[in-house]
């Protein structure tokens, strides 16, 4: 499977298991509900590892395994739920996660030049989905008035 990840279509190398399939000997990912019931059979294995979480999950569950994470992947359970992009923000801004921020689920080209503004640098879309049609909505626009994660002044404060 393709993703978008820092601006150009690449391979996922990463599995996103259930919270009951076996990890495999590659890179995967965990619910939060598995990430806290196997969080030290996780740990042992010495694998990289990722951690998928959705909006509505307190950050304050795993923040202080957030280190131990190499992907952080937000579940968007519809375009219209925007705590994914306040999930973003805080992981980036407050909590300082430097690894890879991805979304999937229900997001829309729309929506991803304002991801990639609160700090998410990879998109997960739907099987089948023509990624070339996707990457330039990361471009859209060229001018950003307020500060952000890629921005960190204002317009007015730029001049």
């Amino acid at each position: 499977m393709q993703i978008i990840k820092d601006g150009n279509i690449v391979t996922d190398d990463w599995t996103h298991l259930s919270d009951d399939d076996t990890p495999p000997e590659s890179r995967f990912t965990v619910s939060l509900k598995r990430w806290l019931r196997d969080r030290d059979t996780l740990t042992d294995r010495g694998q990289a590892l990722g951690l998928r979480v959705k909006g509505e999950d307190a950050p304050a569950e795993f923040l202080d395994d957030l280190s131990r994470f190499q992907l952080v992947c937000i579940e968007m359970p519809s375009m219209t739920d925007g705590r994914g992009f306040s999930l973003a923000r805080l992981l980036r801004e407050r909590y300082g996660f430097t690894g890879e921020l991805r979304v999937r689920g229900e997001f829309i080209r729309d929506q991803m030049f304002f991801l990639s503004r609160v700090g998410v640098n990879a998109f997960e879309f739907p099987a089948g989905a023509d990624l070339l049609a996707q990457l330039p909505a990361l471009q859209d626009f060229t001018v950003k008035y307020q500060a952000a994660i890629d921005e960190r002044q204002p317009l007015y404060r730029r001049r």
